[in-house]
């Protein structure tokens, strides 16, 4: 199904027996279109990092929520996570129950601590301040403690979430604290956590954070720590660069030096709970793309700008990090194109920065084009807002048939108001 631009989707079929030109009539645009079997592998690629019977991938609800998506998850084999009570809403929704899901939350308030109790949830808290707060509302219970490692990764600094400028986790030192604080409350040391942060693409520094992890647990056990579960954090890399021949993470070597470590390490201390990952973007984003529509060729200057449908309130990640997101084109007979123009691709927003791709080197647009914005299926519509009050779009899947169905509606404008009084 050779389109102006469209290898990638080809190469993996992404779009099974559908045609994305048709999809982008059918149901109108901009149009979140995620692919079942992908997902699937992506699942089965963290779960083949370690065969030791304690290891678990416990998906990052907060990178893709919607419920039909999270099923699928589940499916597979693996946990979840929440850092909300919404999140919490759509993981029970999706079938999950209490002990397959963590509440991995920060600066939350007492009534939020309460309900994440009262669901039977191991809740980490990753401050002083909030273990204090969660002994008050939960005395007697299970806590799990989020640690800052002092080791970040990141491909930008506003999602790097540990080392000295971060706002997450406690710091090393301050263990004897948490027992302390955690004695006075009766609560019961049962987990440690931490993240370092996202997007990794070299598994040197998560390993070393790994190792940081264990010396602190080998710590807490020795001081009687009934630990259960040690979770070392997502923030495993995609290429999104696909068009440049990007590598991808090297899964198995990391997996190998991954799986000897827990195995070594759960023997020498006779340690048998669980040991998880926590990854979203590596589970999510390459199962999704956002299908958008050209409405505008213009010039100013020298600048070429193709104006879209996609503006950040549909995908925010470009203007909140200067991502990038490889596009693809199709257009009615459209053949492949390999000659090159420097476009800026833009959205629908009344926001100067509401730039898509700025001087990319795509070929040729038209008005009438359909783009496919690749890699669009972590922190895409969960990311996305009702600014200038456009509607949120649909969203679809692409089954393991290779059909696609309807898995939300796209927003109406009566949906926008709705909550009004």
């Amino acid at each position: 199904m050779a389109n102006v631009r469209s290898a990638y989707t080809d190469s993996v079929n992404f779009f099974g027996r559908e045609d994305p030109l048709k999809l982008a009539e059918r149901f109108g645009t901009p149009l979140y279109v995620y692919n079942e079997a992908i997902l699937r592998q992506r699942c089965r690629d963290l779960l083949g990092l370690s065969s030791h019977p304690g290891f678990h991938v416990d998906y990052s609800a907060k990178a893709n929520t919607n419920p039909a998506l999270l099923r699928i998850i589940r499916d597979e084999g693996c946990l979840v996570d929440a850092m909300s009570p919404g999140e919490l809403r759509l993981n029970l929704l999706a079938g999950f129950q209490p002990e397959e899901i963590l509440y991995v939350c920060n600066n939350v308030s007492a009534d939020e601590l309460k309900n994440a109790a009262a669901h039977g949830l191991l809740v980490s808290v990753d401050s002083l301040s909030q273990l204090e707060l969660y002994g008050r509302v939960n005395p007697g219970g299970k806590v799990m403690a989020r640690f800052n490692p002092g080791i970040g990764a990141g491909h930008s600094a506003k999602v790097i979430t540990a080392g000295k400028e971060t706002k997450f986790g406690i710091t090393p030192d301050c263990l004897s604290d948490v027992f302390d604080i955690a004695a006075r409350s009766g609560l019961r040391l049962a987990g440690l956590n931490q993240h370092i942060g996202s997007l990794f693409m070299d598994g040197s520094s998560y390993l070393a954070a790994v190792n940081v992890l264990l010396d602190l647990a080998a710590e807490a056990l020795r001081r009687g720590a009934p630990l259960e579960v040690l979770d070392f954090g997502g923030g495993f890399g995609i290429p999104y660069h696909k068009y440049e021949g990007e590598a991808r993470l090297d899964l198995a070597g990391l997996g190998r030096l991954l799986h000897s470590r827990l195995t070594e390490w759960a023997a020498d201390h006779a340690y048998e709970g669980r040991f998880c990952i926590e990854p979203g973007r590596y589970i999510a984003a390459e199962c999704g793309l956002l299908l958008g529509r050209v409405h505008v060729i213009k010039n100013n200057g020298s600048s070429i700008y193709a104006g879209t449908d996609i503006g950040f309130n549909q995908l925010m990640r470009p203007v909140l990090y200067d991502a990038w997101h490889d596009i693809e084109i199709f257009r009615e007979n459209g053949k492949p194109d390999a000659v090159m123009v420097e476009q800026t691709v833009a959205g629908n927003i009344c926001e100067s920065g509401d730039i898509l791709a700025k001087k990319r080197p795509l070929p040729r647009l038209r008005e009438g084009d359909v783009l496919a914005v690749l890699d669009a299926g972590a922190y895409g519509y969960v990311m996305a807002s009702a600014y200038n009050q456009r509607p949120r779009p649909a969203e679809l899947l692409i089954g393991m048939d290779g059909a696609a169905r309807l898995i939300r509606r796209r927003e109406t404008f009566e949906d926008l108001t709705a909550a009004l009084i």
